[in-house]
Order: structure tokens, then C-alpha cells, then sequence
């Protein structure tokens, strides 16, 4: 069977600690306070710390958690309700770079992640505009 970029990474107790440094990051830089803002408009950042877990897990090839709970990974659905600008998605993928570098996730498979989450993040971008 294939590694998954889960397994890549060092699974998920691996993928906890990427969860957790990129949210502390959030709370701290001055580049996640908008990201902070939003998620605290809506869940708060407990229940975004373990979704992001759940969703990415499964978007890394691992367990589906996110799958299991609410039966879809659909990003587009997750973030309707999100005003997301293209401030606030290049912000997210800043703090999500500087989250792989701080924990030293590097190769081949990292820059495949980071382009994935690049691409993912601009789909998401709605300039404010929520359904």
C-alpha cells in the first residue's frame, strides 16, 4: 500500500501537533487576526482545532473523521458561511508555512501539500460574498 502524505508526516500524532502549533500561531501573529476573528465569530477555536484535525486527516489519506461525522469533505460547503478574502486565504497559507517549517516538515511530499492547500485555499477565497 502507498504512504499517505499522513503517513509522510509522521501520522497523527504528528498531524495533532501541526493542528495545534498552526492555531497558536493564529492566536498569535498579527497575520492570523482576521482568521482568529472569523473563527471566533462561529465556533470558537477548540471546535476548530479538532474539525481541522478530522478534515485533514482524511485530506492527508488517513482516517476519514470529517467524513464520518457530517458525511463530506465538500470545502466549498464547510466555509459557505466564511466571508474569506484574498487577505485572509494568503494569511492562512503564511501561517501554514511558517507552521511546516517551525515543526521541519520539508520534501517532496511537503511541497505537493503546500501547492494542495494553495489551490484549496483559493477556492475558497468569496471577497466577503457568504451564501
Amino acid at each position: 500500500m502507498a504512504e499517505t502524505v499522513l503517513d509522510q508526516i509522521g501520522g497523527e500524532y504528528a498531524l495533532r501537533e501541526l493542528v495545534e502549533h498552526f492555531y497558536d500561531l493564529v492566536e498569535t501573529l498579527p497575520e492570523g487576526k482576521q482568521i482568529l476573528s472569523l473563527h471566533l465569530q462561529n465556533h470558537g477555536l477548540g471546535h476548530t482545532r479538532m474539525e481541522q484535525f478530522n478534515f485533514l486527516s482524511g485530506f492527508m489519506g488517513g482516517r476519514q473523521y470529517y467524513m464520518e461525522k457530517h458525511r463530506h469533505m465538500n470545502v466549498k460547503e464547510i466555509h459557505a458561511h466564511v466571508p474569506i478574502r484574498m487577505e485572509d486565504a494568503e494569511n492562512w497559507l503564511k501561517i501554514m508555512d511558517q507552521t511546516l517549517a517551525d515543526l521541519r516538515h520539508d520534501g517532496p511530499h511537503i511541497d505537493r501539500l503546500r501547492a494542495t492547500l494553495r489551490r484549496v485555499a483559493m477556492i475558497l477565497v468569496n471577497d466577503g460574498q457568504v451564501a
